[in-house]
């Protein structure tokens, strides 16, 4: 939605979609020979009031919104205008989000300015404010996982940059993560730990007691990921045929039907019922939520958490649940093709399988009713 304004006072413009900035703020800085429009982004914002004031100073006091002026902020906000239109997800938005708020020292930096040891001291001094939990007001430094998405980040904004010949070089990519750091972020990634037995006795015993514990158990019984999970709608579940379609990330895992397992069928038609009352699109609601109904993955993770910790299993993380799916479908010893399929796995052979496998929805049905957990 364009704001429309006098000829030559430059242009605002709200991009669709969820974005934290949605405001941009351009301007025409020359004419081509064939007689088109040179225009230079001034920046994006999150208000139209915000938008109209960065306009009116560059319109007030024009400066220079060519490449040897570019800022680090700047790049990073015209490269991911462009590179979100390639996540999959919200996850991968927050990784980038996240990994760019380490990086303040560099963000007011020309990037034409920027060198190796300036990305390499960002990584290992960037730090950001803590503004909730326990740690809140405190600053977090970035840990070793945290340095990696960093060089990512990096890599990807200056190699957006030297395409565009706005540097003449990529700096990013003239220096390699310290083995110090890659040592430590092994160490960093914590085990995994399938659900015991006794631990899915456990949920069972206190579903309509604990909030949620029935959707941990839906996880549990099959094998989605988390944020494929709270992504389900309505319309892909299908309670006469028994089967979920949804799913994300791999081209084996978009739009791929899972049948729902008989013991946990009942859950799943009781969250059904509820967002049919609601009047929600999405099966998993909280009605009690303050900041809407749905549950987003942030959202999810924190019922699950508080599940977690009601029940005195606070070192379960969302992703066990499909660890646990897999480890039991194995020692059931479901087939190969129909555990990789319903958990949208792509392997080596995927497609080779995809054309010769003719099983059906009801050996799949049959395959995932075998699956035992207590």
């Amino acid at each position: 939605m364009a704001v429309r304004r006098e000829n030559g006072s430059g242009n605002i413009f709200k991009m669709s979609g969820n974005r934290r900035r949605p405001w941009r703020a351009r301007v025409t800085v020359g004419w081509t020979e064939d007689g088109k429009q040179i225009i230079k982004n001034i920046g994006f914002y999150a208000s139209r009031k915000e938008a109209e004031k960065a306009l009116a100073d560059y319109l007030s006091c024009p400066y220079d919104l060519t490449a040897s002026q570019m800022t680090f902020k700047e790049l990073y906000e015209v490269w991911f205008d462009e590179y979100r239109e390639q996540l999959k997800g919200a996850s991968s938005e927050r990784t980038i989000i996240s990994a760019f708020r380490y990086c303040s020292s560099l963000y007011n930096m020309k990037i034409r300015d920027i060198r190796s040891y300036h990305l390499e001291e960002c990584m290992r001094t960037g730090e950001v404010l803590v503004t909730r939990g326990k740690d809140k007001g405190s600053m977090r430094k970035a840990s070793a996982g945290t340095q990696a998405r960093m060089k990512s980040l990096f890599n990807l904004m200056f190699d957006y940059a030297y395409k565009r010949e706005l540097v003449d070089r990529n700096y990013a990519r003239a220096f390699e993560i310290s083995k110090n750091v890659r040592e430590q972020r092994q160490k960093e990634k914590r085990e995994n730990y399938i659900f015991s037995a006794e631990e899915i006795q456990k949920l069972w015993d206190n579903v309509g007691k604990v909030k949620f514990a029935a959707m941990v158990l839906i996880g549990i019984y099959s094998g989605w990921r988390p944020q494929e999970l709270a992504a389900l709608k309505l319309v892909g579940v299908d309670l006469e045929g028994r089967t979920c379609r949804g799913g994300m990330k791999t081209a084996a895992g978009i739009g791929r039907t899972v049948p729902i397992h008989k013991d946990v069928f009942p859950l799943v038609e009781s969250y059904y019922r509820e967002a049919e009352e609601m009047g929600s699109e999405f099966l998993f609601n909280d009605p009690d939520g303050q900041q809407g109904t749905h549950l987003t993955y942030d959202k999810y993770r924190g019922r699950f958490n508080k599940v977690m910790s009601r029940l005195e299993m606070e070192y379960h993380h969302p992703h066990e649940t499909r660890h646990t799916w897999y480890t039991a479908a194995k020692r059931s010893h479901m087939d190969d093709v129909l555990r990789d399929r319903m958990m949208g796995h792509q392997n080596e052979s995927y497609d080779v399988k995809k054309l010769y496998d003719h099983q059906t929805m009801d050996d799949m049905k049959a395959a995932m009713d075998s699956v035992r957990f207590l």
